[in-house]
Formats: C-alpha cells, sequence, structure tokens
C-alpha cells in the first residue's frame, strides 16, 4: 500500500503519541518524538513530510518548534495541536509560520483532512519554484499532433500507458517529440493533479548530479548556501521526465536504479533517507540496447525502465504530419510573435514536404517561427524559408558546390526516377528495388514532384 507521506508526531503524552499513530499509519508513515529536542534531531526529522506538535510541552513547546522549523526547514508544513484554552497561542504559532491548528481533543478525520490540505499546499509549493525557475511548459495536457498511421500508433501506445502506473520509455531522435508524449501520458494518468518534472540528463553536469535529483544542506559543500529540493522531491506524487536519459554517468545510473527500487534517497549532506512517490518516463535518442551490450549503460536500470517502449518515428518517416504540424505551428506562434498569417502558400508548403527534417519537429517549428518573423506580406511564402539558399548565390565565393543539402536531394530523386523507369512505373515494384516500404514511396514521390512520373 502506498503511503500518502511522512508524519512526525510530536506530544511529551505517550497515549496521544499511539492514538495518533494508530490512526495515521493506514494512510502515512509515522514517526513520533517525545520532546522538541528529539523532534529535530536528523533520525526524527529527516525526511518527515509533515509535523504534528502539541503546543504545551516540558522544556521547548510547540511554538519554539514552529519558529525553529520555519527558519531551518521552511518546505516543512507543521500543524498545531492545541486545547481549547490555548486558541490565541496557536493562532499565534500560525503566524509565525504554522500551517494550521486542531483542536483538542482530535477529531481523526478532520486531522487527516488537515493533513491531507497542508501536504497538498507544500507540494504544490514546491512545484511552482521548480516551474518559476524553468520555461514554462508548451501545450501541456494536449495531444500532440499527427494524422499519420505511424504517430497514431504512437498515441495509442501513450494512451494505453497512462493510466498504468508503470515506467515508460520514449526512444526517438532529437526533437521528434518525446517531452510531449511524455507529457500527454503524465496528463492523463492517475497523476495529472501532481508535478510533471522534466531533467535533461545530459544537461547536468556529473559532479552535480546528486544536487539536482535528490537536493542538498545547506553547507554540505562549496557553494551550497542554502537548502535545496531535488527533482525527485519536487516530483512527489507525480512523474518525473528524465529526458535523454542515456546520458547519465555510471554512477548516476546506480543511484538512480537504487530510488526506483527503494522509493527513497538521501540528500547531499544527510545520513537519513527521504521517502518519495513517482512515476518515472524516460526517454533517449540512443539505442539502449546497443548501449547496455556496449557496456555503456547498466543492465539492471534499463530493465528497470523498459517496461513499456514507444519508439517515435522521424519526421520524414511521417510526411502527412508535417502540413498539420506547420499549420498549428503559424497559429501558436503567430499568437506569440503578435504577427498572425493567412496561411501558407502552395509554393511553401510544397517545400515543407520536401525538406528533409533531420532536426524533426523542433526544427519545424523554429523555421516556421522564423519565417513568421521575416515575412513581409500576409502569408508564409518560400522566400522566408532558411533552407532556399542555394550555394554560389550572390555574397557568396565561388568555388565548388558543397552544397551537401542539395547533392543529396538531386541523387535521392535520380535514383528514384531510375528505380521507377526499371519497375514501369510499378510503385510496389519499385519499392522492392529501392528497399523500403511501398508506404513510403508516395511520400518520396511528393517529395521531390514525382507523383505524375510516367517512365
Amino acid at each position: 500500500m502506498k503511503r500518502s507521506g511522512t508524519v512526525l508526531v510530536v506530544d511529551d503524552d505517550a497515549y496521544v503519541r499511539e492514538s495518533l499513530v494508530s490512526f495515521l499509519e493506514r494512510t502515512f508513515e509515522v514517526r513520533t518524538a517525545a520532546s522538541v529536542d528529539e523532534a529535530l534531531t536528523p533520525e526524527r526529522l529527516t525526511g518527515a513530510d509533515i509535523v504534528v506538535t502539541d503546543l504545551r510541552m516540558p522544556g521547548r513547546g510547540g511554538r519554539e518548534l514552529v519558529e525553529t522549523l520555519a527558519a531551518s526547514e521552511p518546505g516543512l508544513p507543521v500543524v498545531v495541536l492545541t486545547a481549547y484554552g490555548t486558541v490565541t497561542s496557536a493562532i499565534e504559532c500560525m503566524r509565525v509560520g504554522a500551517a494550521d491548528y486542531l483542536l483538542k481533543p482530535t477529531d481523526p478525520d478532520e486531522l487527516h483532512l488537515v493533513l491531507t490540505r497542508a501536504l497538498e499546499r507544500a507540494r504544490s509549493q514546491r512545484e511552482l519554484g521548480y516551474l518559476r525557475a524553468t520555461e514554462p511548459p508548451r501545450g501541456e495536457g494536449r495531444e500532440p499532433l499527427g494524422v499519420s498511421l505511424a504517430w497514431r500508433q504512437v498515441m495509442d501506445l501513450a494512451a494505453m500507458a497512462a493510466p498504468v502506473d508503470t515506467s515508460v520509455l520514449l526512444i526517438g531522435e532529437s526533437g521528434t517529440g518525446k517531452e510531449e508524449v511524455a507529457r500527454y501520458v503524465h496528463s492523463r494518468s492517475p497523476r495529472a493533479s501532481g508535478p510533471f518534472v522534466c531533467v535533461n540528463c545530459a544537461a547536468i553536469p556529473s559532479e552535480l548530479f546528486e544536487s539536482e535529483f535528490f537536493g542538498h544542506r545547506r553547507g554540505s559543500f562549496t557553494g551550497a548556501l542554502e537548502d535545496r529540493e531535488g527533482r525527485f522531491r519536487i516530483a512527489d506524487q507525480g512523474t518525473l521526465f528524465l529526458d535523454e536519459v542515456n546520458s547519465l554517468p555510471a554512477p548516476a545510473q546506480a543511484k538512480v536504479l537504487r530510488v526506483l527500487q527503494d522509493g527513497k534517497f538521501q540528500r547531499v549532506g544527510e545520513s537519513h533517507s527521504t521517502q518519495t512517490d513517482v512515476r518515472v518516463i524516460c526517454a533517449s535518442n540512443a539505442d539502449l540496447a546497443g548501449e547496455v551490450q556496449r557496456g555503456a549503460f547498466r543492465s539492471d536500470l534499463f530493465y528497470r525502465i523498459n517496461v513499456l517502449t514507444i519508439e517515435l518515428p522521424p519526421l520524414h518517416e511521417r510526411p502527412e504530419d508535417v502540413s498539420v504540424l506547420a499549420g498549428a505551428f503559424l497559429e501558436e506562434l503567430g499568437g506569440k510573435l503578435g504577427k498572425r498569417l493567412d496561411g501558407i502558400s502552395p509554393e511553401a508548403s510544397a517545400a515543407l514536404l520536401r525538406y528533409p527534417w533531420p532536426g524533426n519537429v523542433r526544427e519545424l517549428r523554429n523555421v516556421l517561427e522564423r519565417g513568421i518573423i521575416v515575412a513581409r506580406g500576409r502569408t508564409l511564402g518560400v522566400e522566408d524559408l532558411p533552407f532556399r539558399r542555394r550555394a554560389g548565390s550572390r555574397g557568396e565565393a565561388a568555388g565548388p558546390d558543397l552544397d551537401l543539402r542539395r547533392i543529396l536531394h538531386e541523387t535521392e530523386r535520380g535514383v528514384l526516377e531510375t528505380a521507377l523507369r526499371r519497375a514501369g512505373g510499378v510503385r510496389r515494384d519499385a519499392a522492392r528495388l529501392l528497399g523500403i516500404d511501398e508506404r513510403n514511396v508516395a511520400y518520396y514521390l511528393r517529395k521531390h514532384d514525382l507523383m505524375d512520373f510516367e517512365p
């Protein structure tokens, strides 16, 4: 049974502690402390998600605990238990940082509701802090666009994966939309109300991996000027998306595997574990199975994250989606840039279809954004597309033709024409000669304006 978090109960009365434990342990992991001093020890405090404390205790009381935690653990909510005669003091505790207070004797259902709400607020604050420090997501919750058979198969698998709380591995070239598919899976899952935290593993220096993933305590290393929550903590009750997981160095792979197995981790500078409940979706632009064979990726981690694999096709293998995506980007980016265009000219549409898109959907979006910016008319024209430039144009030095894209394009067209002639115009036979699937022949014919080709 999954727990909703870890509760630390602080009360000098053993009967009260036992009563709270018997009720709370049905939903939460529960720890207890008989005094404020005991509550502040690493054994009790580390990994706690919320604190429930009596107000009046021998020695230091609940107000002092609230003040101490507000200074040292600002993200840790504290709920104060008080008798009727000390309500004023409880309100004073809220002024200095308590999340809420309850009257004794405590109603179990009310306590459960207060704790659940306080935990949700704390998680929302962590997520908000993370989102403010990162780029706001685009199109979260919206189904990634595509009408091709290949893309529909991707989205069918994503829809089947969404309600099942298991690991998902997305494989595909850079720019094919892996993050968008991961967001879609999250938005349709039981964790949709929780955070979606994205980590680009390739962008994290190896020496900062532990701090980024697990967080650190203030003063735990040079430059650690304040406490920091790690991505596993921020993503608690939600989804953690590990992009380019193939870039993780070996020590990092071992520690990620341990968290996936145990649901626990340690912040840098702490000796005790913190519990987390996250769903992990991984993405790779490399063949992970091949990386395992080469010894560059741990086999046990691979088998852990490779429960359900979804392969995303490159954009040149789904040409039917180019026009759909281009139209959507034209509308979206036109609003963002404050420059709405009426559409895309037929010549520009044909050029978009002919282009091989090595950068996939990301490159298409960038091309559309640039085109909107430089467009002089109300329609995006072929002259607004950056890949229309040719080597040897005015302003460039004369010399050998080094336009590799043009050379490859013309070579591909020549091979296609030769195959069609040998096949007598029969596409099935041409596909066999070319060593490609018959369904892809139409794409190449459109790309090279050969739909009406006659041998």
